[in-house]
């Protein structure tokens, strides 16, 4: 793993330290993206660096300089061209008090990257009963409080699948842990809106810019009879489901279409 902390690349072996009164460390005051790596280059690495921005400026974060942390992810894969990988950016509000309360102090940057194997073609997810708060003070930021999503996985894990699923707080389909859920009703492409509480995934955008689809809120139950159901994130790509909760589902012609339409147009975005 090569590390990039506040402007300075860390040598092979040298161990990368954060103070122990870091916020994002004390109360996990802080946001990340994870950003995919292709022979060595970024994939749409400025339409998450946008991302990083809102969340931090939606958790009240300042004084991140988006050029600056381009620089980390650039040394950081200059130093170790990975051929497939991903690059971790955290950001968190700085030193704090070991209180919720904030210092005025400048943000931790933090650009990791490690390698990764292929994702595999299909996964089997789990509905979790912890509903998401779409009108939370978090809801559709990407922030490291992530212990609830932690929690879930296990209970994913626990049962035998890979990816845990929420509800909404209305009982509407949400999002998974780390996904983004699309599903397929009388032949029609179906996702979550973002009033939905789920997180504003750059791969869910690409997909509906690229392929197609209707944001639309429906309940979870939704996926009890829909056709095909497929999952989508920055490491998965497009990804069928094959089995959700005790139901097994067939990798359709939807999934398959939307997954080599993502194929064909992914080379467009390494390197930006």
């Amino acid at each position: 793993m090569r590390t990039w902390i506040d402007g300075h690349l860390l040598a092979p072996g040298e161990i990368p330290t954060i103070r122990v009164t870091d916020h994002g460390l004390t109360v996990g005051d802080g946001v990340f993206e994870t950003v995919k790596v292709v022979g060595g280059t970024a994939f749409a690495l400025e339409a998450h660096l946008a991302r990083l921005g809102r969340s931090a400026d939606g958790l009240g974060i300042v004084g991140l300089d988006l050029e600056r942390v381009r620089t980390g992810v650039l040394e950081v894969l200059d130093a170790d061209p990975l051929p497939l990988g991903k690059v971790r950016i955290t950001v968190t509000a700085g030193v704090g008090p070991l209180g919720s309360g904030r210092l005025d102090s400048a943000p931790t940057v933090v650009v990791a990257a490690v390698p990764v194997d292929p994702s595999p073609a299909t996964t089997s997810v789990v509905t979790v009963p912890w509903p998401r708060n779409e009108r939370g003070a978090l809801s559709g930021l990407k922030t490291t409080s992530y212990a609830e999503n932690v929690v879930a996985l296990a209970e994913a894990q626990r049962r035998g699948a890979t990816e845990a699923v929420f509800a909404n707080t209305q009982g509407h389909l949400c999002e998974g842990t780390g996904s983004n859920v699309f599903y397929v009703v009388d032949g029609e492409l179906r996702t979550p809106t973002l009033a939905s509480g789920c997180l504003a995934g750059v791969t869910r955008a690409l997909v509906l810019e690229w392929y197609g689809g209707v944001e639309v809120d429906e309940p979870i139950a939704v996926v009890d009879t829909a056709d095909e159901i497929f999952l989508v994130s920055t490491t998965r790509d497009v990804q069928a489901v094959t089995r959700w909760n005790d139901r097994e589902l067939e990798v359709g012609p939807v999934t398959r279409a939307a997954a080599e339409v993502w194929r064909q147009r992914e080379p467009e975005l390494l390197g930006r």
